[in-house]
Parts: structure tokens; C-alpha cells; sequence
């Protein structure tokens, strides 16, 4: 197989390569594809989660287990949710 990489990502290779941790570009190029794989993965996961939600809520709309669009109430969940985030975001960074 030949591969063809741009002048950055052979810089990049190289320098993983110069830092010892690598033996060889190859076994850069490995590590990345095994880090593909590994996010590939966790996409296919995310979406089959995405998907089971999507379906159990289609299914509680066709029994009726709906409750009616309030926009206010909406806008407070959305503003509820930003602010868990930020709170997490902050807590993970002074966890470091």
C-alpha cells in the first residue's frame, strides 16, 4: 500500500517519530488508524443511542405519553442545560 500524506502530516509523523515514542512511521500510522477505529466506534454508538431515543419517543407519542410544546419552559430547560455544562466544564478544569 502507498500512501500519499501532506508536507504538515509528515512533519507530524516525523516529529512523533523523532520523540522516541514511535519506532517507525508505521507505527505512527498504526496508532492513528487504531485511534480511528476507536472513534468510529463511539460514533456508532452515539448514533445508535441517538436513535433508540428518537424510537422510544416516537413510541410514547403514538400511547400518548406526550406533553403539550411550552416555549417558555423550553427556553428554561435549554438555559438549564448551559449552565450544568459550564458548571461541569469548570469543574473538570480545576479538577487538573
Amino acid at each position: 500500500m502507498n500512501v500519499s500524506l501532506t508536507k504538515e502530516l509528515v512533519k507530524l509523523v516525523e516529529a512523533k517519530v523523532a520523540s522516541g515514542f514511535y519506532g517507525s512511521a508505521s507505527e505512527v500510522i498504526r496508532e492513528a488508524l487504531r485511534l480511528l477505529q476507536k472513534k468510529d466506534e463511539a460514533e456508532r454508538i452515539a448514533i445508535e443511542a441517538t436513535r433508540a431515543k428518537i424510537n422510544e419517543g416516537l413510541r410514547d407519542a403514538k400511547a400518548g405519553r406526550v406533553t403539550a410544546f411550552d416555549k417558555k419552559g423550553l427556553r428554561a430547560r435549554i438555559s438549564e442545560i448551559k449552565s450544568n455544562g459550564r458548571a461541569a466544564r469548570r469543574d473538570s478544569k480545576s479538577a487538573k
